[in-house]
């Protein structure tokens, strides 16, 4: 039976960190109604991420899963553009591996997708600070704030988070835009919204619950410079029509 959603989540030298979400999303899927897929894309870690999903995944082997695996880090951007690639629902959900946002909010973003309202769909941290549960350090929190505003500012997106890791996708409609993405590290998320609106998706920025956890590998200084240089890239890809290049058909 085709899944009606699926699950994709970008994973990067998680193998210590990876199990108990799994297990989660798993628990989660099985006990609802919905067909789903699960897709765990091991962004060329040097651990045994992808081992560890696959024992995981076969736990439970009525659920459709799959493990993406390629030997060279190339990014979270490149890695969730892979499973989406490679996701055989009509409706796709990435979601970050720590579950920062927990699994149980999905349906917040599937919804509108399902009932043709949005074709874009994302958990925003900002909307509504009341759903925050254990939150960031507050110069970091802080830092977020400020890089929020840039992003606005350069990218001409109204909306107040953009990199909340929780979004999902009309892939009908979304598809045909993974082939002229070209950010493969943390500016993606920028993109992938700045090339959807830019084609006319419907877009939804919708709070959710979130929670700071501990072991993330952004880097505030090194990921704010390079998210800054992304978003130049992103103007100047629109500049150039990159982003016209659409196959049909």
């Amino acid at each position: 039976m085709k899944p009606s959603v699926s699950i994709v989540i970008p994973a990067f030298n998680e193998s210590e960190r990876i199990v108990a979400p799994l297990r989660t999303i798993l628990e989660f899927v099985e006990a609802g109604e919905t067909a789903y897929e699960v897709i765990v894309v091991d962004d060329g870690s040097s651990d045994d991420t992808s081992e560890v999903a696959r024992r995981i995944f076969a736990e439970r082997p009525g659920v459709a899963t799959n493990v993406i695996r390629y030997e060279k880090n190339r990014g979270k951007g490149f890695a969730v553009n892979t499973g989406l690639q490679a996701a055989t629902a009509d409706i796709a959900v990435f979601t970050d591996a720590d579950l920062s946002t927990p699994i149980t909010e999905m349906d917040k973003l599937v919804d509108p997708i399902k009932s043709g309202e949005f074709d874009v769909t994302f958990g925003s941290r900002a909307l509504d600070r009341s759903l925050i549960g254990s939150r960031q350090p507050w110069i970091r929190e802080q830092g977020g704030r400020v890089v929020n505003r840039i992003i606005r500012i350069m990218s001409g997106l109204d909306f107040a988070d953009t990199q909340c890791g929780f979004k999902a996708f009309n892939m009908d409609k979304f598809r045909p835009l993974l082939d002229v993405m070209a950010i493969d590290r943390f500016g993606f998320d920028i993109e992938f919204l700045y090339v959807a609106s830019y084609h006319g998706l419907r877009l939804a920025e919708i709070p959710v619950r979130w929670n700071d956890v501990a072991g993330s590998k952004v880097s505030p200084l090194r990921d704010t410079r390079r998210m800054m240089g992304e978003l130049a890239q992103i103007r100047r890809n629109s500049r150039q029509g990159v982003y016209d290049r659409i196959q049909t058909g």
